[in-house]
């Protein structure tokens, strides 16, 4: 007789290895994002390591880890920026190409691609959203 054990599904954030896998995304993709000249200008006053830490407990939550992100929501902390679709389009587009070069798989690429739309509007300013 064979005894089979029930698993739990394996979350996105296990399987690219966890929080060592999500902090090195985060200074690559910061790396890059602070070097992009139409975006820097956002981090002139920002306190890069306070603002490293939230967005690796922010990706750790969006890939099935553990929630600990206890900072302000997107909205409030994005719409007093004014940033428009046009910027908005390439932090993302900085985040694939950083999960991708780190070889993300293409299921959680496409996973972190429905979630980059689906907040959009929160942190999008009103005037700059298509059909507004």
């Amino acid at each position: 007789m064979t005894v089979t054990e029930e698993t739990t599904p394996v979350s996105h954030y296990e399987r690219i290895g966890g929080a060592s896998s999500v902090k090195a995304a985060v200074e690559l993709f910061y790396d890059k994002v602070l070097a992009d000249p139409a975006l820097a200008g956002y981090f002139a006053d920002v306190d890069m390591v306070g603002q490293r830490r939230h967005l690796a407990l922010m990706l750790t939550v969006v890939l099935g880890g553990p929630n600990e992100y206890t900072g302000r929501g997107l909205a409030e902390a994005h719409q007093p920026l004014n940033i428009p679709v046009a910027h908005y389009a390439k932090v993302g587009e900085h985040l694939i190409v950083t999960l991708t070069e780190l070889g993300v798989p293409a299921d959680i690429l496409a996973d972190v691609r429905t979630v980059l739309a689906d907040v959009q509007d929160q942190v999008v300013a009103a005037g700059t959203r298509p059909g507004v």
